[in-house]
Parts: C-alpha cells; structure tokens; sequence
C-alpha cells in the first residue's frame, strides 16, 4: 500500500484548484538538531539562548514514515551549533539506514574532538568561514576559533581523506571588503569549494524575534561607502579569480555574486528588493529544535512535530492556504531573503541543484551561528 495513504490529504489539499500545492515529494529537510550555539557572531543572536533544546532518536521515530511517504533524500543539520548535540551520531545513523544524505552545518569548534563520529556518520560537512584568521575570530568572538576550525578539518580528513567540506561565508560589514583573501583562506584550509550570501539583519530569525533596532542593524548592515567597497571587491574577486568561479571552488557565478551588493543596496533604498528564485515551501521544510515546522528558515511556523506527524502538517490546511497564497516576487519576506533554493517541478536535480541545496541551508547556519544546501 502506497504510505502516503496513510496521512490523507486535507479537503484544502485535494480541491483540484489547490492540488498542485500539497507536497507529494520532499526532497530537503533541514532539521535543528540543537538550539543553542557555542559562538557568541556579531551577525546572530542564537548564542544569547540559555535554555537547551534538542531533537532525540525518539522524537523523530514516529515521523519515519512522513519521511519515507515524502522520499526525502537529504536531510541538512542546522541550528544552533548541531555538534553541541547529546548524540549527533545517533541522528544520523537512523536518518543513513534510510537511504538519507546527511550534510552537517557547524562552526567547526567541536570538529576536533567529534572528527571520527563526522568521518563515520555524516556524508558532507559545510563550515562558517568569515574570512583569513584574524577577521574570522572577530566575528566569531571566540578566541582561536579559527584555528579550532583548521584542527577540525584536518582531524576529519585524516580519518576520512576523501570527505566533501566547503566553506560559506556571511557578507557583513567586518569582512565586506576581504572576500579575496576568504578565498585564499579556504584554500590554506584545504577546503572543496567557498560560497558567499549576504547577511540578513531585517528577518525576526536568529534569535531576535522583535527583529533588530536600526542602530543593531547597522552594526552588521553597509553604509553607502562600504556598498561601494564591496561591489570594487566583489569586481576584483570576478576578475581576478575567474578560475576560481570556473571551477566551482567558488560556487556563485558572477551574477549571483553581484546579486549580494544588490541586496546591500536594497537595504540602503537604493534600488528595490528583488526576491531570489526559489520554490523552497514546495520542496523543502526546517524542523527547529523544539519541534517547530517552517516552510523555510524566515517564514512562520506550520506547526510542531510533537503534536502531529510532519506529513500532517505540511499537508494541512494552513499549509496549504499558505503556499497557495505565497507570491514569491511580491512577498516582503523573499524580497529580502539571502538565500533560495530551486529545484525543477519534476524535483530531479537542476545542474547546480547541490550547491544550492547547500547554500539554501548555510543559512541555517546562522539560525545556528547565530545559521545563514
């Protein structure tokens, strides 16, 4: 019997004028294995949380069957910092008997001392680089933190020489103008390839569920002159590192790096906010720590897992009306949005679908840094 019988559809779900908007298919699932985080970035405000949560083996037993019923087939740990988790390890082993992917998000503090649990149980790591060393522990705020990160890396790919782990850098005002030698410090750090988004400060994610004051927003948001700084850089990485971006050690193309100066822009009034493409609601989902379902990481919630199975909830009613009515060009959340992910209608990858799979949850990366496939 087909499992997808099992979770009916709701009367929302199977009106024909509505039906293209139930998810049969699930491809992503970015989950938050933790909340909290054990670096205190300028960018985020997820280490300000004191009370710990986590999802366990037997919070998420129950849901396997939404997951197979769905076909997801690559789960992506977020957060918080996911290795601040009790058992990270046993998450992974039950999502990998499933035929799942696993991607770990992290800082890379704790890569060191978990190197062999990462070698055995997780398919690819993604790490937050902000920059060459001494930038990058400013925005860490933790001391030594990027040699932590380099001693991490080395200690996994000693165990596990062939493992796939990038690097993603949040573009904010402390590192605008050294994109150039974040590259070059991802290649010292013998990683596989370097990604770029923009810094979100307007979202209530991270932590700031009041949103920022303007004054916050400034400390990590550019003025007009370091919009300026940033589109020269941003020019000089094309030009000078064409090979780079050739090759896919940098994974943006041209145009979508200048897209994050059109971002900086936007938010200075100086050109209107342009949503990214992206169908993320239709393919995708974030589950947080505390069991809180989200159709992406900046729009509200769903519902919970602890109350009902995932299938339930994505295909509900409130689901339903919220991705039937969802305009993504016209929505003031997308506009605004630093990341997409788009994966094509009949869900088989586009050609840089994984990278944007990465890129996509990366900003989970700062739900968990602070967490922005």
């Amino acid at each position: 019997m087909n499992e997808l019988a099992t979770f009916p559809l709701s009367e929302t779900a199977t009106d024909p004028a509505t039906a293209q908007h139930a998810i049969q298919t699930l491809p992503v699932l970015v989950l938050f294995p933790h909340n909290r985080c054990n670096c205190r970035c300028v960018m985020c405000d997820i280490w300000r949380i004191r009370q710990a949560r986590e999802l366990t083996v037997r919070d998420l037993e129950p849901h396997l069957a939404s997951l197979r019923a769905l076909k997801v087939r690559w789960v992506v740990f977020s957060g918080g910092e996911p290795q601040m988790h009790s058992d990270l390890a046993a998450l992974s082993r039950m999502f990998r008997a499933e035929g799942i992917r696993i991607s770990l998000l992290t800082a890379g503090l704790l890569l060191e001392p978990h190197s062999g649990s990462v070698a055995e149980t997780i398919d690819d790591v993604i790490v937050s680089l902000d920059g060459p060393r001494e930038i990058h522990d400013q925005i860490r705020r933790v001391p030594g933190a990027y040699r932590r990160l380099e001693r991490g890396v080395a200690a996994v790919r000693e165990r596990r020489p062939e493992v796939q782990i990038r690097a993603r850098t949040t573009v904010q005002k402390l590192n605008h103008a050294s994109l150039r030698r974040t590259v070059e410090a991802a290649k010292k750090l013998q990683l596989n390839s370097i990604s770029f988004l923009a810094a979100d400060v307007t979202s209530p994610a991270f932590n700031r569920s009041e949103g920022w004051s303007q004054d916050r927003q400034n400390t990590v948001a550019l003025n007009s002159e370091e919009v300026k700084a940033l589109d020269d850089e941003i020019e000089r990485l094309i030009s000078e590192l064409s090979q780079e971006i050739a090759s896919g050690f940098v994974v943006e193309s041209a145009e979508k790096l200048r897209r994050i100066v059109l971002h900086f822009r936007a938010h200075l009034g100086q050109c209107p906010p342009v949503a990214p493409r992206c169908n993320a609601p239709w393919v995708s989902s974030v589950i947080e720590a505390d069991g809180t379902v989200r159709p992406c990481f900046f729009h509200s919630s769903l519902g919970n897992i602890h109350e009902k199975p995932l299938m339930e909830i994505l295909n509900g009613d409130e689901a339903i009306r919220f991705r039937r009515q969802l305009d993504i060009a016209t929505d003031p959340i997308c506009q605004r949005c630093v990341c997409s992910l788009h994966l094509e209608a009949n869900l088989e990858a586009t050609p840089d679908s994984a990278d944007e799979v990465r890129s996509f949850a990366s900003d989970g990366d700062r739900w968990e840094q602070q967490q922005q496939i």
